[in-house]
């Protein structure tokens, strides 16, 4: 089996201080607005490039391509994509098990100094990556900062943490013996991300991969592959060796299956849909011939997220919560607000200042910064449509409910709020993944904590109130993964907010959070007597 050299232009390096979150553009400031604006022209003059598979360090074309599209403008193509086939698991794997023999030995400081040259390159292109997440999945400015910001926080936060899983210690160390733990790699991961979160939560899946010691098969996002390869290139320029990890796009039906079900494939790391991480539970479940351990697979798999606004709530700063958590990045975000419960003493009231404020949001091209951009493809605003006729027939609709016709024939739907609305409508229960809110009216505190509970998900929700006891109870009964007091229920920050869901909404992974990378590790007790 080939061996892999590990190139010079990695030196090993340490992490500067304690972690800090990145920082955010304020773009209120002309001279960042400036510079939005060149990044998305400079990447403008780059899209419709054609990328190739990236295995064992080897560019490989294909007869089948995949084109990336701007959701905006769904005629300009953002990149053209080779089409990995079922016929390139084999080959991906065996680059990787190659890599492997390798990598997994390789000191961790030199896999920690390749997130941080990784990080420091993203930082220094930060606003490109920006116009990237624009063009490929409808980002407007902030979102796109966000998605970056983070991923550089993942390089940062998962290089400090490796660094001390390496230094872990038995908690006893017993008379006449030198006791270890060690947290070895696990082999060979195949990572499927999203598209909502196309560097994000790739990278971060990825980057957790191979500084603990593994190697990847990536298999990115029909809808981003685009950006995807852009992080290729970046890995590649931080110093990666072939074969850690290989960009592989293709269906999920053919590749995607192939690789999830190979018998060297150790664990899968995925997020997306309840329906296809449940179809990969499955898949990864089933023991293959020649097979000699129990996959592991690392789930995210979406929400039905609320928010409760007590009647002593600040109605103001619920109405303003509510509406960014739920139409922010148009709703596509596995911890958007697709539910608020109000109490009936403010029912009205808020809905009409949350009337009002929806009517202040625009919606189009997001290039050009608006509030809310398109939707992913033709398929996802076909469905959304769906559910608000649904909707209208569940509720009363008091905002949105239309598709927006544009010239460019990009794919915008209004920010659409449903009132009245069952605890058990369709519309309450089923994740729509758009802008569409659910407006729920409670009588009670209990009830609301009852309705929030109500859902086979259990991802992100907020309560807003000034009582300390139901925060308290809060606490103690709403039964998701993340729970905000008295703020949004999106926006998590690497460090401060560990993110991943209970029940349907996945393992409770905690990306960017201190258990992260004890998924992709195996823990080993070494005891030698003295």
């Amino acid at each position: 089996m080939a061996t892999v050299t590990l190139p010079t232009a990695i030196q090993p390096r340490s992490p500067r201080g304690g972690f800090v979150n990145e920082s955010f553009f304020d773009f209120k400031h002309h001279e960042n607005v400036r510079r939005m604006e060149t990044a998305l022209e400079h990447v403008r003059g780059q899209l419709g490039r054609e990328y190739d598979l990236v295995i064992g360090g080897h560019r490989i074309k294909t007869e089948g391509k995949i084109r990336s599209l701007n959701p905006a403008r769904p005629a300009q193509i953002v990149g053209i994509h080779q089409k990995a086939g079922a016929e390139h698991a084999e080959q991906a794997m065996q680059a990787a098990l190659a890599a492997f023999e390798t990598w997994s030995r390789t000191d961790v400081e030199t896999r920690v100094s390749l997130l941080l040259n990784a990080g420091e390159i993203l930082r220094q292109r930060k606003m490109e990556f920006m116009a990237w997440l624009t063009f490929e999945v409808g980002k407007n400015w902030a979102e796109a900062d966000a998605d970056v910001s983070e991923t550089i926080d993942f390089c940062e936060f998962y290089a400090r943490e490796a660094l001390r899983l390496a230094r872990a210690e038995t908690p006893i160390q017993m008379p006449g013996e030198r006791n270890e733990l060690l947290y070895i790699p696990l082999g060979v991961g195949a990572v499927i991300p999203p598209w909502n979160f196309p560097l994000a939560i790739m990278a971060g899946m990825t980057l957790a991969s191979i500084v603990t010691g593994n190697t990847v098969v990536l298999k990115p996002s029909s809808d981003s592959p685009t950006i995807a390869a852009k992080f290729i290139e970046v890995l590649e320029e931080a110093g990666m060796p072939g074969g850690v990890v290989n960009f592989c796009p293709g269906s999920g039906a053919t590749f995607g299956n192939a690789i999830v079900e190979h018998p060297r494939t150790r664990f899968v790391a995925f997020t997306g849909s309840k329906a296809v991480g449940l179809e990969i539970h499955e898949r990864a479940a089933r023991t293959q011939p020649g097979q000699i351990w129990i996959k592991r697979t690392v789930l995210e798999m979406g929400g039905k997220d609320s928010m409760l606004i007590c009647a002593d709530a600040d109605v103001d700063a619920a109405v303003e919560g509510v509406a960014a958590a739920a139409f922010g990045f148009s709703g596509q975000k596995c911890s958007a607000c697709s539910r608020a419960m109000i109490e009936a003493p403010i029912y009205d009231v808020f809905l009409e200042r949350l009337r009002a404020r929806v009517a202040q949001l625009t919606v189009g091209d997001p290039a050009e910064n608006k509030n809310m951009g398109p939707v992913i493809n033709k398929a996802a605003m076909e469905s959304i449509l769906g559910y608000i006729e649904k909707g209208r027939k569940e509720g009363r609709l008091i905002a949105g409910g239309h598709a927006i016709e544009n010239a460019d024939g990009g794919y915008l739907i209004e920010p659409t709020v449903i009132a009245d609305v069952a605890p058990d409508a369709v519309i309450a229960q089923e994740e729509i993944f758009g802008p569409v809110l659910a407006v729920i009216k409670v009588e009670s505190f209990e009830e609301g904590i009852k309705v929030a509970n109500n859902t086979e998900y259990g991802l992100t929700g907020a309560i807003y109130t000034n009582d300390r006891e139901r925060l308290n109870h809060a606490r103690r009964e709403f039964h998701v993964g993340n729970l905000y007091l008295n703020r949004k229920c999106t926006g998590a920050m690497v460090g401060a907010h560990p993110f991943g869901g209970f029940n349907m909404s996945g393992t409770d992974s905690k990306g960017g959070g201190p258990d992260y990378l004890l998924l992709f590790t195996q823990a080993k007790s070494v005891a030698e007597k003295l």
